[in-house]
């Protein structure tokens, strides 16, 4: 395993950033971090929850997908897709390098491949952080994620492993692109013994075991009896408070739901991809209407979508990875928590 000082990580920032874009997270107002681009001056933040997650830099809010142009039977149409420069994220956390796991399944392992993705994908190098200081809202641990080992039970990791213990920065490459950047960094690098790391794993562990939600029970969604709890009674109550704000699929690191438009530029047409939210009442919008006319409907596509019919078309994999961030920003106080609790209450599931 390799080290370097904490007092000299931004000599390696330094060195990885005059090479290839950099990003970390970096506190901003309200001591609410984000990922930013390195420059010198730049701070990596104590909180490595981020706002949002780096899922933004392979699914991006907004995407030019293609321009044409139509005179008379003549269509001229321009691909703006380029070469992707490499580039660099450190300090995402296990539950977020999970959360990428969860989409690449979707837009890489299934067909078609979605190419805008794969090619951020095939170029973005991910540095998970071992989260040595856990949000409360943090309930990783229920989906059998591993925060000190930046993975889940399926192994799912970033392409370098790190953690920060003793006054130390610890780095173990775990796939090819991680073997890249260890030899780019390797002149600032020392051979060190685990035992330090050992020890931090292990502490790490008993913080996670110690928060409020950790291990929540998921017993009643292994039988994969989908219609028992797509008719339970529940839905009504759950999503009485929601306000259909779409706050909690910005903030998640596993959504993916996009909506298409077209722009008329004046010089013909210029089509995006925008995120979009099962939330809003206008979602999967067809031309006689909307296959999902309440709140509590579009409430109960959300929670099934992450709890449920995920996991059966993917090995059991949830496509929820306990982040915490819904807990955190919704206005109203509804969250996947109070829906796992109230489906292991309910008397009719």
């Amino acid at each position: 395993m390799l080290s370097i000082a904490e007092d000299k990580i931004n000599d390696l920032f330094a060195l990885i950033g005059s090479k290839e874009p950099l990003y970390l997270p970096v506190d901003k107002e309200n001591n609410k971090a984000e990922f930013t681009r390195w420059s010198e001056g730049v701070t990596l933040s104590k909180n490595l929850k981020t706002v949002r997650s780096a899922k933004d830099f392979f699914f991006p809010k907004t995407e030019h997908m293609v321009s044409y142009e139509v005179n008379g039977k003549e269509i001229k149409v321009e691909d703006p897709r380029k070469e992707v420069e490499d580039f660099v994220i450190f300090g995402v956390r296990a539950c977020d390098a999970v959360g990428m796991t969860v989409i690449d399944n979707v837009y890489l392992h299934m067909t078609p491949v979605d190419s805008y993705y794969k090619n951020r994908r095939d170029h973005g190098t991910v540095i998970t952080l071992a989260c040595s200081n856990p949000s409360r809202t943090c309930f990783c641990s229920t989906y059998k994620i591993d925060a000190s080992l930046s993975e889940d039970k399926n192994g799912s990791k970033g392409d370098v492993s790190s953690w920060l213990s003793d006054g130390k920065y610890y780095f173990e490459a775990n796939t090819e692109k991680g073997k890249a950047f260890i030899e780019k960094a390797k002149a600032l690098l020392k051979d060190e013994d685990e035992k330090s790391v050992e020890s931090e794993k292990k502490s790490i562990r008993e913080k996670v075991e110690s928060l409020p939600f950790a291990n929540l029970d998921l017993s009643k969604f292994q039988g994969k009896d989908m219609l028992k709890i797509f008719n339970s009674k529940i839905w009504e109550k759950v999503a009485e408070p929601c306000v259909g704000c779409g706050t909690c699929t910005y903030v998640c690191p596993t959504c993916m739901c996009f909506d298409v438009r077209d722009f008329k530029t004046g010089k013909g047409v210029r089509q995006v991809r925008c995120w979009d939210s099962c939330m809003y009442n206008d979602f999967t919008q067809m031309a006689a209407e909307n296959p999902r006319h309440t709140q509590k409907e579009r409430s109960r596509q959300r929670f099934m979508h992450k709890l449920v019919y995920y996991p059966m078309a993917h090995e059991d994999l949830f496509q929820c990875v306990g982040c915490g961030r819904c807990l955190e920003s919704c206005p109203v106080n509804m969250n996947v928590v109070k829906v796992i609790k109230a489906v292991q209450e309910a008397d009719d599931i």
